[in-house]
């Protein structure tokens, strides 16, 4: 039986300053882009560290601008018309990738005006340093104690009784009380097992999708099919392992009775990165390697 150990969510504290979990695994994150990027100019003539250091800077930007934006706008949207000051409430939490991704590409777009490349030569420099981005946020969300999968009676070893999900398995088992038999009485509260769906897409568009992106990337590929790649991989992943996360209380199932609103973001990613990598291999173009059009 695997307990989730309800973690402090500070990691680190130096008298009045405390560094939490979260805050931790977004330095971790930003240090790691920073690192494989500075590791993939050295093998680029059209690289140079400071253009890494703009582009980690923007990037960056763009993760917690439009994170934030994108989680208001795609989850919390009546919540914004009651109340416009919620989209600055960043301390009660709230971060969507759909959202980071889109703040992402905009902070690209202006690093290539300003540094006259086109927006796919710096997007397919940049995304296979952007899953272990994901890997640490993921990590982040298992030590907090939030985003928990789905309710399983699969009898699986990894199967997690979350603490912080006591209220909502309440409800659960007042709506079904045959779920009462799947509980586990745990400090008082009955807890229903359910998969850690944080550590599947830890795995999934975290660790998979950057080892799959830096093999792909690591050869000369045409211009959009890195891109593509990311698009499908990410989308892919994120749309399958929705399957066993639990939907967020105010979203629900919003379409067919099973279709979660990630899934919905997500499946136009799939479509976008097949197209790109279909166009890209049609153009021919490339930007480094055989070929290289600079």
């Amino acid at each position: 039986m695997n307990i989730h150990p309800q973690y402090d969510p500070v990691a680190l504290a130096l008298g009045p300053i405390e560094v939490h979990w979260y805050g931790l695994m977004y330095l971790l994150a930003f240090a790691a882009a920073f690192g494989l990027a500075w590791y993939r100019s050295t093998k680029r003539d059209a690289w140079s560290t400071d253009m890494v250091s703009d582009l980690v800077f923007f990037g960056a930007l763009g993760v917690i601008l439009g994170g934030r934006i994108g989680y208001v706008l795609f989850y919390q949207f009546g919540e914004l018309l009651q109340n416009p000051a919620y989209l600055f409430r960043v301390w009660e939490g709230g971060m969507s990738f759909h959202g980071g991704l889109i703040g992402v590409a905009l902070g690209m777009l202006y690093f290539a005006r300003k540094y006259k490349k086109t927006p796919f030569q710096v997007l397919d420099f940049i995304v296979p340093c952007v899953p272990t981005g994901l890997l640490f946020g993921r990590i982040g969300n298992y030590i907090n104690g939030e985003l928990w999968g789905r309710v399983s009676d699969g009898g699986y070893n990894w199967l997690t009784y979350f603490p912080q999900a006591a209220a909502f398995d309440a409800q659960l088992m007042q709506a079904d009380p045959t779920l009462q038999q799947l509980a586990t009485e745990v400090s008082g509260q009955y807890l229903l097992p359910r998969h850690p769906s944080q550590l599947y897409q830890a795995l999934t568009e975290g660790l998979l999708l950057f080892l799959l992106l830096w093999w792909y990337s690591s050869k000369p590929r045409p211009r959009m099919a890195v891109t593509g790649v990311f698009m499908l991989g990410y989308g892919f992943s994120r749309f399958i392992v929705e399957f066993f996360r639990q939907p967020d209380a105010d979203q629900g199932f919003i379409l067919l009775g099973w279709v979660t609103k990630g899934q919905i973001l997500s499946a136009p990613m799939i479509i976008i990165g097949i197209v790109l990598i279909i166009y890209a291999y049609k153009r021919d173009i490339y930007d480094w390697g055989r070929q290289a059009a600079y």
